[in-house]
């Protein structure tokens, strides 16, 4: 196999504390930080991360994984992570893009974005929102400027991102900003629904996270904010009563005119897994959070003179409770055994057989990102389907 250099973590912007971000020079130190964050509610499902990062607000942070440090201008996958817009981490061993970048002969690069109230609060005076998408778009400025310099083509970046990952993606086709940026997206298991809500609603959280913690934000400790957190997320579960629903999440205050300039000459590959929502008990099923908004989805990219391509993981691993549950295709496609060993939604799959799995869904990744076409072949004796 192809030795694979992991560079970073590698700083690309710094930001104060409710403060968009700005952009660094590449020799800036990083300090290797993911943003502050609790416990994933999917902990049970995935297992906790096998790696402890150190948390704090100088997180905009990213790595590289790349075959070479040379001028081979290899397509470029940025990765962004899921996690409720409240966890997880572009530098977690998770996302180890080894693989994929040995495999598929391209760069591939893992973005950590402010998540939580530090990312997403909406609160008059103090936040404006949606600073975790700014900082995404600040992470692929970064790609475009720098990543020539890790063997990577700025030309040929594709954004790919799972869940609320996935969902950034559908918001960045939204900004003017982002245009340009890149050519191609992947979005795996994004629940469209949940993607933004109202400057109104966001607003009136906003001030019930304010309330819960009963002191300046701009000057309050992270673990009086990650408390607040909490308290608001209670709150917010009281009033809507969908445990899936984020207290924190993008402010709809996006630019929809911008949306068919944008996606119009975007390749877009987009799905769910069939069992998507056994990973959140109580809630709405499967084809109502997922199928049917990415359906609709696919139909507006179409209309803009996208290309656009879907696909279906109905693989149910033995020895699992949770079938083709959420974040199930994320160990077939980046991460090693290490960092998947003690994973509960892989049951008692030996990992040869999740690895082999991995490396015919990694190379049709590879492929969608090196050319934007689909080609399945590799997977045709697997259980993932795919259509137009």
């Amino acid at each position: 196999m192809t030795t694979i250099v992991r560079t970073g973590p590698i700083r690309y912007a710094t930001a104060a504390r409710f403060a968009p971000p700005v952009a660094v020079s590449a020799q800036a130190p990083s300090s290797g930080e993911i943003s502050p964050q609790p416990p994933s509610r999917l902990d049970r499902v995935m297992g906790p991360p096998s790696d402890r990062l150190p948390q704090g607000e100088d997180c905009l942070n990213l790595t590289v994984s790349t075959p070479g440090l040379d001028d081979g201008r290899r397509p470029v996958l940025v990765w962004l992570h899921g996690g409720g817009f409240s966890s997880g981490g572009g530098l977690l061993d998770w996302y180890d893009g080894g693989a994929l970048a040995a495999e598929g002969d391209l760069v591939v690069v893992g973005v950590n974005y402010r998540l939580g109230a530090l990312g997403y609060l909406c609160l008059d005076g103090v936040s404006p929102g949606n600073l975790g998408l700014a900082d995404q778009v600040e992470a692929l400025r970064w790609v475009r400027a720098t990543i020539a310099a890790y063997g990577g083509d700025p030309d040929n970046v594709t954004v790919a991102g799972q869940s609320a990952g996935g969902i950034s993606i559908r918001l960045l086709m939204d900004l003017p900003e982002a245009r340009g940026l890149f050519r191609r997206a992947i979005l795996q298991s994004a629940p469209l629904g949940l993607g933004s809500r109202s400057p109104e609603r966001a607003e009136k959280l906003g001030q019930v996270f304010a309330d819960a913690l009963g002191t300046d934000p701009r000057t309050a400790e992270i673990s009086e904010i990650l408390a607040a957190q909490r308290e608001t997320a209670l709150t917010n579960l009281r009033l809507t009563g969908d445990p899936m629903e984020p207290a924190f999440i993008p402010v709809d205050t996006l630019d929809k005119a911008s949306f068919a300039d944008n996606a119009r000459d975007l390749e877009v590959l987009y799905g769910w897994n069939a069992d998507d929502m056994t990973a959140f008990p109580g809630a709405a099923g499967t084809d109502e959070v997922y199928v049917e908004p990415l359906a609709a989805f696919g139909d507006q990219l179409r209309s803009a003179g996208a290309g656009v391509w879907s696909y279906r993981l109905d693989w149910r691993p033995e020895g699992s409770e949770f079938g083709a549950t959420h974040c199930l295709e994320l160990p077939l496609l980046l991460g090693t055994e290490r960092a998947w060993q003690d994973s509960p939604m892989l049951g008692t799959v030996p990992w040869p057989e999740v690895d082999a799995f991995g490396a015919a869904l990694r190379a049709v990744w590879a492929t969608f990102a090196r050319t934007g076409t689909l080609d399945p072949t590799p997977v045709a004796s697997h259980p993932v389907r795919f259509g137009p």
